[in-house]
């Protein structure tokens, strides 16, 4: 049922049973249906130089903001450029720092190079973590069909692996997988179709949309296949401009949400790389949804 619905039938509910004069409150209550029952989080790359510098700081500044999850990038898969200054911790050193600043942390980014070259190190240093998801940043572009397969089986072998750890991999789209094409396909209906349901989660990034592509069709066409996503808006008139979530975006997020359940998503993250300041707006936003 439509959000817009229920909160219609509710209210013609409440005052037939003249429950709505002794006590209205209770249509606000019965209204807010929880259509995010997820956990908001952002990525850590967003803020990736003030983290740097400065994870604690960088830490207390978003929990003002009103963020209490975080998804991790690997130190070590992102450094030299990313990150590079906690590089030095073990994985137990790393979520005691993020621990203490009032964060949990489920999640983390690792590159396709250190998952090929180095597995069970990457999978140490998640356990140490603590974290329930690996998720693989890309790798998945190829020149042709074939590539593209052989790199989503070596990616199925990986999350065998994975699984067999108490770890579940996922993996991470750009806006590259839906502008290749193969064989008359976008490269991430190949992805879906070759990487294995029961072994490889799906985080969905939003930016798709800049495409034509909704994450909510994906979720409603592959039932259960995605973990998580990152969220993105952009301008209706200005292209490529990111905007806080719900102020003038092209993404429908009440949509999305619905879809989200179907799709199986346990988190979500905000991810705005190129508008910083949108963090706070665009939790304050899903917040109320």
């Amino acid at each position: 049922m439509k959000r817009s619905v229920f909160i219609k039938n509710s209210a013609k509910t409440i005052a037939a049973t003249g429950l709505f004069l002794q006590n209205p409150v209770n249509l606000f209550s019965m209204s807010k249906e929880e259509l995010i029952d997820i956990p908001i989080g952002f990525q850590s790359y967003v803020l990736r130089e003030e983290i740097n510098v400065d994870i604690s700081k960088a830490l207390k500044k978003t929990y003002a903001m009103g963020y209490r999850h975080i998804e991790m990038c690997s130190p070590a898969g992102y450094a030299p450029h990313s990150f590079a200054s906690l590089a030095q911790y073990s994985g137990k050193e790393l979520i005691k720092i993020v621990n203490d600043q009032g964060f949990d942390c489920f999640s983390a980014h690792f590159t396709w190079h250190e998952l090929t070259q180095n597995l069970d190190e990457r999978i140490d240093f998640a356990q140490q973590m603590g974290l329930q998801h690996m998720v693989c940043s890309g790798g998945l572009d190829a020149s042709s069909l074939n590539e593209l397969q052989n790199k989503c089986h070596a990616l199925n072998k990986i999350g065998e692996k994975i699984k067999k750890s108490g770890l579940i991999l996922g993996y991470h789209n750009h806006t590259g997988e839906f502008e290749a094409v193969k064989n008359n396909r976008i490269d991430y209906e190949v992805i879906l179709e070759e990487l294995d349901a029961n072994l490889i989660k799906m985080q969905f990034q939003v930016a798709a949309i800049q495409h034509g592509y909704k994450a909510a069709d994906y979720f409603r066409k592959y039932p259960g296949r995605f973990i998580s996503a990152h969220l993105q808006d952009y301008s209706t008139t200005v292209k490529n401009k990111e905007v806080v979530l719900g102020e003038d975006g092209i993404v429908d997020w009440v949509d999305f949400f619905n879809a989200a359940k179907i799709g199986g998503l346990k988190w979500v993250y905000v991810e705005m790389e190129s508008a910083i300041g949108t963090l706070e707006g665009s939790l304050n936003y899903l917040k109320k949804l």
